[in-house]
């Protein structure tokens, strides 16, 4: 037991594996009890897991055991930690951070100690949980012997992306992405030659080493946010297809060999997954293009949509950025976006029966994230087309619902599993 403040002020006991509790009373010389007077009742709160996951490891500055600053006395009990709960020692790293702001600590150049697998875990799982996506990464319809390795390649695909988006919108800010990204990928070179250094290739090394993951995905996603810092502007529809064939395909194909499935392994009597994966990838990054272009416009200078197909320039698009109460303006611009959408929905539509062709465990995870595209897509729809100044999202009883049928799949996976290997067995 660590007591930490000055005594008589309440204290806070803090366990890993039961969240935490406030005990409130009166300073300890009011509750020493007088002649004639009960002692003051102390009023004890108690706060879950989840809130504790939320208040100290994944949503503020990490509380080390070590040194804690407060005006009030806080008492630490140490209990046995469950497996696969985080120990307060292994949260070193805020994943809550923005990626830039630690690179101080993890970037080029820098001196810090020394990280463990075990902490380098931990932050990879706080990373997955504690960013903004339609859903969350580490759901519990992630197999249990998959969510460490789900967790490492995400944050891999975070910091990437964070490493090419977060530093400005000038070109200075896009000249320092590519030194960072050259950076990244040095750091690649040392986690597949068995030396990793920084934190999340520390965990993404065990994820590579236990399924046997190749390369070519991880170099292919850092060359498109390489691309992002040299082509701003696409005029062809081809020219974004190709784009995203290094930007969103290779994560499908991560997911798939996590799964393991490899493409050297398929039959020519096998369902092409991989095409399928890659055509709901696509579908899944150009949704995102439509359902983002004034916020890529704004905040970074970017444009996806292709002049040649839409007949519009750069330089209409930015004039038109204020101008959204022009009926004429809002039209051309619907008249525009409309057949992209209709595109984009035939690849997703080329991609439906790739759920059914993977085993049980990991459909209702791939299902989701197709079905959450498709709604977004078709909120892109609902809202007319009109992107260029209203970003349409997925409300939260719609991803209630997805997540709902993306359960109730699973346990009907479960159970027709459960069936075939008992009749099996029979």
């Amino acid at each position: 037991m660590i007591r930490i403040g000055p005594d008589g002020i309440p204290p806070v006991a803090i366990s890993p594996e039961r969240g935490f509790s406030f005990m409130l009373a009166m300073p300890a010389h009011e509750t020493r009890p007088e002649p004639n007077r009960p002692a003051v009742p102390r009023e004890r709160f108690r706060y879950t897991a989840a809130t504790f996951h939320r208040c100290s490891p994944y949503h503020s500055r990490i509380v080390s055991t070590d040194s804690v600053i407060a005006p009030r006395s806080v008492t630490v009990r140490t209990r046995p930690v469950p497996p696969g709960v985080p120990r307060l020692s292994a949260l070193v790293i805020d994943p809550a951070a923005p990626v830039v702001s630690l690179l101080d600590r993890f970037g080029p150049g820098s001196q810090s100690a020394a990280v463990t697998p075990d902490q380098a875990l931990a932050y990879v799982k706080g990373l997955a949980t504690s960013h903004y996506e339609n859903f969350s990464v580490l759901s519990s319809l992630v197999p249990l012997d998959l969510r460490d390795d789900f967790a490492a390649v995400y944050a891999f695909c975070r910091w990437s992306d964070d490493l090419g988006d977060e530093t400005g919108r000038d070109q200075a800010a896009r000249d320092r992405s590519l030194e960072l990204l050259a950076w990244w990928r040095t750091e690649l070179d040392r986690c597949y030659a068995g030396a990793p250094s920084h934190p999340v290739y520390i965990a993404l090394a065990k994820t590579i080493e236990r399924r046997k993951l190749p390369r070519k995905p991880f170099d292919d996603l850092i060359s498109a946010f390489e691309q992002d810092q040299r082509l701003c502007e696409y005029s062809t529809w081809d020219q974004l297809v190709d784009y995203c064939t290094r930007s969103a395909n290779p994560v499908g194909r991560l997911v798939l060999m996590l799964a393991g499935y490899f493409p050297e392994h398929q039959k020519p009597t096998d369902p092409d997954r991989f095409a399928m994966s890659d055509a709901i990838c696509t579908a899944l990054q150009l949704t995102n293009f439509w359902q983002d272009v004034r916020r890529d416009l704004i905040e970074r200078d970017r444009i996806y949509l292709p002049e040649t197909e839409t007949g519009l320039s750069p330089a209409t698009l930015r004039d038109w950025l204020n101008r959204g109460d022009e009926p004429a303006v809002r039209v051309a611009y619907i008249r525009a976006l409309r057949p992209l959408v209709d595109r984009t929905e035939e690849l997703f539509i080329q991609g439906d029966p790739l759920p059914s062709t993977l085993n049980p465990a990991i459909r209702p995870v791939v299902g989701l994230f197709s079905a959450g595209g498709r709604s977004v897509l078709q909120g892109v729809r609902r809202a007319g087309c009109t992107t260029l100044w209203h970003r349409p999202k997925l409300g939260k009883l719609t991803k209630l619902s997805l997540v709902a049928r993306a359960f109730i799949a699973a346990k009907l996976a479960g159970t027709a599993s459960t069936r075939t290997t008992t009749e099996a067995a029979a």
